[in-house]
């Protein structure tokens, strides 16, 4: 019987560089491990600049050209409800990082709603609800797909997808997606899974880097409140874990620590 945890665990790598190469080695290795046995990958990616720093080295590594991505689906924790071609869309830095060099179908790709598509704010949010709902499981135990895994950047105020601290999204528990209005971080408009759909994956990833994360990560290993933090909120059902660089992990206690070097 596999051994399920839902204990958070640290893994450090010396560098931003060698913290996407890790990242992105462990990504492919679980996708391919499960594509091969004929089995459907869901993937909830991340923003950011480690989120695109992960998928960029996924990009470069001789695995990705091996695996079979016709079973593989891609959705976002959040998106910018900004136009479609937007430079600060999720989206599209995603696919200029890793998924246009990858052969996966075009429907595989569940993308967020744009501020030039047909469907105000309110109306896309209900819209990715709706498509997320398509591949809830058969039990009706979810009205949304278990992701195998799901990229969480950090921010320094300890925010996940777009749940920031002390707002009303992060407590939102009756519904798989919210519509997010004045964001204190810019654009002002965006969409965000919430946090019953984060916690219903089997493995919640965090990655970050940088000393400005180091008492974000910290916060979120003290189990502190998730409504003032929400990284500490962010639990996968078989595992959590939180991959970070050397300058974020300044205020990690030394026994949740496993170095990959």
């Amino acid at each position: 019987m596999a051994e399920f945890s839902t204990e958070k665990r640290v893994v450090i790598s010396p560098d931003p560089a060698h913290l996407a190469d890790s990242v992105a080695a462990r990504f492919l290795s679980r996708v391919a491990k499960k594509a091969d046995r004929g089995e459907t990958v869901h993937i909830a990616l991340t923003g950011g600049t480690m989120g695109i720093a992960v998928l960029r080295a996924a990009g470069r590594h001789p695995r990705a050209a091996k695996i079979d991505w016709t079973r593989v689906h891609f959705w976002w924790g959040d998106e910018r409800f900004v136009a479609r071609d937007d430079d600060d869309r999720n989206e599209k830095q995603a696919r200029t990082a890793l998924l246009d060099g990858l052969e996966v179908p075009a429907e595989n790709i569940h993308a967020m709603g744009a501020s030039d598509g047909p469907l105000e704010l309110d109306a896309a949010a209900v819209a990715y609800a709706e498509d997320l709902a398509r591949f809830a499981p058969a039990d009706g135990t979810d009205a949304w797909p278990s992701f195998d895994i799901c990229f969480l950047g950090v921010g320094p105020d300890a925010h996940i997808a777009s749940l920031f601290p002390d707002r009303a999204e992060i407590g939102i528990t009756d519904r798989s997606v919210v519509p997010v209005r004045d964001s204190p971080k810019p654009p002002p408009e965006r969409i965000s899974l919430t946090r019953p759909v984060i916690n219903a994956s089997q493995r919640v990833w965090m990655v970050l880097a940088g000393p400005d994360k180091a008492s974000a990560l910290g916060l979120a290993l003290a189990g502190a409140s998730y409504t003032s933090v929400p990284a500490a909120g962010a639990k996968g059902r078989k595992r959590t874990i939180l991959f970070v660089d050397e300058a974020a992990a300044s205020q990690v206690p030394h026994e949740l620590i496993d170095r990959e070097y």
